[in-house]
Order: structure tokens, then sequence, then C-alpha cells
């Protein structure tokens, strides 16, 4: 090879690894606009591109902001403030990692309890809709690790921050979440019925009694629970059983088929 050729060639690596860079900092603010911007001017950015909602955009400038003044209140607010924008893009993973950093460096930050919060509201967003969206499926197949592990996020900020201004709604959240987790393995227990399962029945109407006794659920796992001791001929269980329903929940819709 050439020395003309091996000159070109090198020539041509370099243009390409520099087009490489400016297009991975074609997304940057120019150099020259943020030349002696102290901490201060990088968050005024990044709170007016929140208020505009270019989430991306305010990320953009946290970041920048950490990396040249990683030290401080306006650090440690970027920091905090990262968790709100990837919930505000959607992107729940990347929230609860932010909320885990920032809860690990900061324990004692006076609006730790705003990290608990939006990380539980983070892992909780694919909450919504958790029993309509299994209708059809197998719902025995399903993976609802997510919800309880929200469940179990909300349950620590309440526990670490009783006082917590975002406490009341956490709990509303909670009895959403148990609402939905019982309504599913009531779901399943279903299921079950139609199969002629009879003692997965009565096991999964167990399990909501013993692990959501406060949820809406409960009737419905009473009603089912008859059913499911009346498929396995033990029918003293059953009246037992469907005493309580009728004694508790005297306007249960059920009972007027399991009373014949």
């Amino acid at each position: 090879m050439s020395l003309c050729q091996s000159c070109s060639q090198t020539s041509r690596a370099l243009l390409a690894a520099l087009l490489l860079l400016l297009a991975g900092c074609s997304t940057m603010p120019e150099t020259d606009q943020t030349a002696g911007w102290g901490p201060e001017e990088y968050y005024q950015r990044a709170q007016s591109s929140i208020s505009s909602s270019n989430y991306m955009q305010a990320l953009n400038w946290f970041s920048q902001l950490e990396s040249r003044y990683p030290y401080g209140r306006y650090a440690q607010q970027a920091q905090l403030e990262t968790i709100y924008a990837h919930y505000k893009l959607d992107d729940g993973v990347s929230a609860v990692a932010a909320a885990d950093r920032f809860i690990k460096l900061h324990p004692r930050h006076p609006n730790v309890d705003y990290a608990y919060y939006l990380r539980a509201l983070a892992s909780s967003m694919t909450q919504q809709g958790l029993v309509e969206g299994f209708v059809g499926l197998e719902s025995d197949k399903r993976d609802v690790s997510q919800q309880r592990e929200a469940f179990g996020y909300f349950r620590e900020l309440i526990t670490r921050f009783p006082n917590s201004r975002y406490t009341e709604d956490a709990l509303k959240r909670m009895t959403a979440i148990r609402n939905d987790l019982a309504r599913y393995e009531l779901m399943i227990a279903e299921q079950y019925l139609q199969r002629g399962a009879y003692l997965a029945v009565v096991n999964r109407a167990k399990y909501v009694l013993e692990h959501y006794p406060r949820s809406s659920a409960i009737p419905d796992a009473l009603a089912l629970m008859v059913r499911g001791y009346r498929g396995l001929e033990m029918n003293d269980l059953a009246a037992d059983t469907l005493e309580v329903l009728r004694s508790n929940h005297a306007g249960h819709p059920a009972l007027t088929e399991l009373e014949k």
C-alpha cells in the first residue's frame, strides 16, 4: 500500500469518526451557548423544558448540570426531577432506576419521600386495566409481579413516611391495586370452575380471603368458594360459607342462584 493510499484511508477514518461525534452532539446545545453557565442556568433551562412538556430536553439539561456540577443542591434537585421526567415520558424502568439512585445517594433528603412516591407510581404504570387486559386470555399464565412490586413500594412509602403529603394518595392507589389483584385471582378461579377443578377454585378463593381481606372481591370469593365446595360434595362447608356470605353481604346477586 502506498503512503498516499494510507493517508487517504486514515483521513476517511478520521472524517467518519468526526461525523459520528457531530451526530452524537446534534441534540446538545451549542458549546458557546453554555459557556460560563453556573448550575442555576442549567436548572432554569431544564425547568423551562418541563413547563413546555419537553421532558427529553429537560433530561438533557439535567444530565449536563450534574456532569458539570455534580455536588450541591442543584445537582440533587436535578437527580430528583430526573425521576419525574422519565415518569412523564412513560419510561417506568428508567424512572424506578433513577428513584433508587436518589434514595441511595440522599436517604435523608427533605424530599426523599417524593422519590419513594414517584418510584411507586412508575412501577404501577402498567397496573391500569390489569383485569380488563386479561379478558379472553389464559389469566393463570399472566405475570402480575409488577403490580405486587408497586403495592410494596407504596406500602414502603406510607410505612417510612406516614405523615407525607403523598401518603393519602398512596393509600388510595394501594386499595385500587389490591382490588385488581383480588379480581385477577377470582378470574383464575372462574377458569378453574369452568374446567371442573373445584379444589383449585376453593384454594384461589381462600387466597383472596387471606391476602386481600379488605378488597371489594370478598363476596365474590365467598360465592366461588360455595360453588367449589359443592363441586367437591363438601356440602357442610358449602352451607357454612353460604351463611357467611348471606350474613355479611345480604344483597349479593349470587345468593339468588346459590339459595335455590
